[in-house]
C-alpha cells in the first residue's frame, strides 16, 4: 500500500441546471500530504461534496487537474477511475451503505469479490478488518442485528480490507450520538496514526473536525480558510466499544 498525496490544481465543475450554468467549484487549488488527516466544512452547497466526488473518482472536474501520487487522475478511462476506486480509495459515508440481508463479514468482503480475490483469502482479511475496528464478536450478524455505531464499524472495515491508501468519510457521525461519534472518529485517528492512510474527513460538526491535523472550509465553491489544528482532540478512553 502506497500513501496517497494529493495536488488539485485550478480545480473547476460546473453543472447544467436548465438553462442555467451552476458553478460547484470556482478554480480550487489544494495540497493534501501524504498521510494527512484532512476535515473538509463549509455550509451545504459549498462544494465540499463536489470535491470528495472528484477525488473520489465519481465525477470528473469541468477543468482542471487532480493528481494522485503525480498521476493526472483526470487522464484515467472509466475502467481506469474504477480500478483505482477499487485498488486506492476507501469509502465511508453518512448512511452506512450496508447489504441488508448480508452479516457484517459479507459486507466487508464486497471490495474483494469485485477484485476476484479467492473466498478463503476474503474469509480471512474480513474478520481481520472487523477485528481490527472491534467487532470480531459480530461478524455474523446482520445489520439489523447491530446498532449505528457498530453498522458503521462494519462500513470503515469494509473500505479498509483492500488495504486502502485515500479513505475519504462524507459525514460519517452525522447519524451517530455524540460518544459514538467519537468513538468512530477514534478509529479514524488510529487508521491515521498506525497505517498512515490519508484521511479526507466531510464534517459539519466542528467538534469532529477538530480530531483532524488540519482544517478547509468551503464558502461559495471556494476555500476560504485552510489552518492546522494546533491541539487536536483524542477520543476520552473507554474501557469497551460502546454499541
Amino acid at each position: 500500500m502506497g500513501v496517497a498525496a494529493i495536488e488539485v490544481t485550478g480545480l473547476v465543475k460546473t453543472y447544467r441546471l436548465g438553462d442555467v450554468l451552476v458553478e460547484a467549484l470556482k478554480g480550487v487549488d489544494l495540497s493534501i500530504g501524504s498521510g494527512e488527516f484532512l476535515a473538509v466544512m463549509g455550509p451545504s452547497g459549498s462544494g465540499k461534496s463536489t470535491l470528495m466526488n472528484i477525488l473520489g473518482c465519481l465525477d470528473r472536474p469541468t477543468s482542471g487537474s487532480y493528481r494522485l501520487d503525480g498521476k493526472e487522475v483526470g487522464a484515467l478511462s472509466r475502467d481506469g477511475r474504477a480500478i483505482l476506486r477499487r485498488s486506492r480509495l476507501g469509502f465511508v459515508f453518512q448512511g452506512f451503505n450496508l447489504l441488508p440481508r448480508l452479516s457484517a463479514r459479507e459486507n466487508v468482503e464486497l471490495p474483494m469479490i469485485y477484485d476476484g480475490t479467492p473466498s478463503a483469502n476474503r474469509h480471512e482479511r474480513s474478520l481481520s478488518a472487523l477485528a481490527s475496528v472491534g467487532l470480531a464478536d459480530r461478524a455474523d450478524h446482520l445489520p439489523s442485528q447491530l446498532s449505528g455505531g457498530q453498522q458503521q464499524r462494519v462500513a470503515i472495515a469494509r473500505a479498509i480490507v483492500n488495504t486502502p491508501s485515500l479513505i475519504l468519510a462524507d459525514e460519517p457521525t452525522g447519524n451517530l450520538d455524540s460518544v459514538t461519534s467519537e468513538e468512530i472518529i477514534g478509529i479514524f485517528q488510529r487508521l491515521n496514526d498506525e497505517r498512515g492512510i490519508t484521511m479526507v474527513l466531510v464534517t459539519h460538526e466542528p467538534d469532529i473536525a477538530l480530531f483532524a491535523k488540519r482544517v478547509i472550509r468551503f464558502l461559495d465553491g471556494r476555500i476560504v480558510e485552510d489552518q492546522p489544528v494546533p491541539d487536536r482532540r483524542r477520543p476520552a478512553p473507554r474501557e469497551a466499544p460502546a454499541g
